[in-house]
């Protein structure tokens, strides 16, 4: 990996940490300069445009909640548990770690169209990248003619990420999980299946770890015993 890509990643890690706790996309260049100690020619040079830094952290965020789908279909043969432990990763996230709901920010064509070509590619790929997991687990789950399930999950996701970042919630309440677990199952046309009981997400929690800047690849579930 080249210097300069080493050096972009580390700015949009600096970023994305910044943004933690925040409800809005607060966040600019010249405030990069300040917090990421690098000198101001260095990330403009990285981010020409206003608009860029956000699209790469937009970027930054889907790659990782791709690369922790990935993860979790490690285990077991049960799309319903993998989608469903993985959007409780992603609700902890947000409430327990203070994750910044990027979905507030991105999609957004106008600052997609106002963004440099490599970072707009850059989101390009790692959204589609990630939709294509959603739509392939709702695919192996069983899809149900005349409704788009992916179009009502991702909706009611959106909502709910939204909605808890800007509440006081428990992100260590089981009874969030088991209920966000139970919502999902509905949606997605799933609501003959059972869902991930308490015992199970009282285990996912604890094998958590604290770190409050986790990455996905470092996040372990357990699933070897969940059935298919």
């Amino acid at each position: 990996m080249s210097s300069w890509q080493q050096r972009c990643d580390y700015l949009v890690s600096v970023a994305q940490a910044h943004l933690r706790g925040h409800v809005l996309f607060d966040l600019c260049r010249a405030h990069l300069v300040d917090i990421s100690q690098i000198s101001r020619g260095t990330v403009y040079n990285h981010f020409p445009h206003e608009s860029d830094l956000a699209v790469a952290v937009a970027a930054a965020e889907f790659n990782d909640f791709w690369q922790h789908a990935q993860q979790v279909s490690c285990y077991g043969d049960n799309p319903l548990f993998h989608y469903l432990y993985h959007y409780c990763w992603r609700l902890q996230e947000v409430t327990a770690r203070q994750r910044f709901v990027i979905s507030r920010v991105m999609p957004n064509g106008d600052l997609l169209a106002q963004a440099s070509s490599r970072y707009r590619q850059s989101f390009n790929e790692a959204y589609a990248r990630y939709q294509q997991w959603n739509r392939q687990q709702i695919r192996r789950m069983g899809e149900i003619k005349g409704f788009d399930r992916w179009a009502l999950v991702r909706d009611f996701i959106r909502g709910t990420m939204i909605n808890v970042s800007e509440e006081a919630v428990d992100g260590e309440d089981v009874q969030l999980y088991y209920q966000y677990c139970y919502a999902l199952s509905q949606l997605l046309g799933q609501s003959d299946k059972r869902v991930p009981d308490k015992k199970l997400l009282a285990r996912w929690l604890q094998q958590l770890s604290p770190a409050p800047a986790v990455k996905a690849s470092q996040t372990r579930f357990a699933l070897e015993q969940v059935p298919a």
